[in-house]
């Protein structure tokens, strides 16, 4: 009876909405009629990497629900390889999160530990040239709601365990809106990490807009389909089905209601699983592709038409508010990061003789290289190797977070490890490449904030 109920109401609820997200929802009702057939058939499908046992042990470990202390956990390959993004954590109230400690590529999820840089060798994604707007809510305080942004919900910044990334956690049906991204250009670049634990025998479905509105604050309860122009990308919670919509003019252009990502389904048989997913949006002009960890999901090549002013990006929830269970379904976001232009790597480095790169990011001080750097390091070294005559010094730079000396030594081993990268996993010569580090000393710009901070910690390469 209840989830007769349960579908009634999403049926009154989105009678408005495109024929294709009705169908949607509908599928979504049926599949909670075999929830426990599809739990077990998500395991079998999601390839466990037992590797990530120990990092299990310590999510489940800061969780006070004694199901969730007996039962062992094993993570999915796609949630190990979130060990790389931006620092996570999980709270009192089952939460996840990161922060930065010294330097700020300095972020690293829940695993101590990163996949190889190979487990990404089909991940073309390469960040855009400037970092705009960093969100790793270090001075929004545990408990509370984030300045900066807006909602027609509700949120709080929590923790996992004594990990130190803070995540925004997202207690009720609503959007959740980023006002740092004001404008959406041709061609820009946003990541985030999305934690996502199923409890209940709800219906649950998570999404993000990238949106058109005339403004950002009146309008944040407006529909996507309402919008002028807008692309939604939404799924059903820790089932990996998932479905993506374009609008203009209040009408779908293009969709996929039949989509499935692997990485988004959660372990476990029974409602005690999780998953932790690394997204990567990347706009060209009209194209649009998007990555879940080390997987492209969507390639539109006329997603974002450029007449249209795209510029609101917001993360949303449905159904939240039906969950009954006492341990609450979550999700929870944490290192958005927001970053504009288009690197011109072959340009930049053979003809004006220095390329700075923002997009070959580290574990928090560490040397260690994440493995969505892949993209970039790639095509770095495409450029070398079509050009074997040309030799590269590679400089490493932090920001001023810690003191002087650690920083420089950081820088260098930093460097180092690009060369050693380049050589071991992309074949570029050895010779054509030297190394050194500045540490703190050569600022792109002032330290004055999340955003300059990463800016200023980059990976040059200076033409000999």
């Amino acid at each position: 009876m209840k989830k007769q109920i349960i579908a009634t109401v999403c049926s009154i609820a989105f009678s408005t909405i495109a024929l294709s997200q009705s169908e949607f929802l509908e599928r979504q009702a049926e599949k909670v009629k075999n929830k426990a057939a599809a739990r077990v058939e998500n395991k079998i499908d999601e390839g466990i990497d037992k590797s990530m046992d120990k990092t299990e042990e310590e999510i489940e470990g800061s969780i006070k629900d004694s199901k969730k202390k007996d039962k062992k956990s094993k993570s999915s390959n796609e949630s190990e390889k979130q060990s790389n993004d931006p620092d996570n954590q999980s709270n009192d109230t089952q939460s996840n999160s990161t922060s930065p400690k010294k330097d700020g590529n300095k972020s690293s999820t829940i695993a101590n530990e990163n996949p190889e840089l190979k487990a990404y060798s089909k991940f073309d994604f390469v960040s855009g040239e400037k970092v705009i707007g960093l969100e790793q809510f270090q001075e929004t305080s545990i408990g509370d709601f984030p300045l900066g942004w807006n909602t027609n919900g509700s949120a709080e910044i929590v923790t996992l365990g004594d990990a130190e990334v803070k995540w925004l956690r997202l207690l009720q049906d609503g959007y959740y809106l980023p006002e740092f991204v004001t404008d959406l250009p041709e061609n820009f670049t946003i990541e985030f990490d999305v934690f996502t634990r199923y409890r209940s025998s709800n219906i649950l479905t998570y999404g993000f807009d990238i949106c058109a509105m005339n403004n950002q604050r009146k309008d944040i309860n407006t529909e996507i389909y309402s919008a002028k122009a807008g692309f939604e990308f939404k799924w059903s919670a820790c089932e990996g089905s998932a479905v993506y919509n374009v609008y203009e003019n209040s009408e779908v252009t293009s969709n996929n209601d039949n989509l499935t990502i692997a990485s988004l389904k959660c372990d476990g048989q029974d409602y005690t699983g999780y998953s932790i997913v690394h997204f990567s949006i990347w706009r060209q002009k009209n194209r649009l592709r998007i990555y879940a960890n080390e997987n492209k999901i969507i390639d539109i090549p006329y997603a974002l038409l450029i007449e249209n002013k795209y510029n609101s990006f917001r993360f949303k929830t449905y159904y939240m508010d039906y969950s009954t269970s006492n341990d609450k379904d979550e999700i929870m976001v944490s290192e958005i990061r927001y970053a504009v232009g288009a690197p011109d790597t072959r340009s930049k480095l053979i003809t004006d003789g220095k390329l700075v790169s923002r997009g070959i990011l580290f574990n928090v001080n560490s040397d260690k290289i994440k493995p969505e750097s892949y993209g970039t390091l790639k095509e770095i070294a495409s450029v070398l190797k079509e050009n074997s005559t040309v030799k590269v010094l590679i400089v490493g730079h932090t920001d001023s977070d810690g003191d002087d000396q650690s920083n420089l030594e950081l820088s260098k081993k930093r460097a180092a490890s690009v060369k050693e990268s380049l050589v071991k996993e992309f074949g570029v010569s050895e010779a054509q490449l030297t190394t050194d580090g500045k540490g703190e000393s050569e600022p792109s710009e002032p330290n004055t904030s999340a955003a300059a901070k990463a800016n200023n910690r980059r990976v040059e390469f200076i033409k000999l």
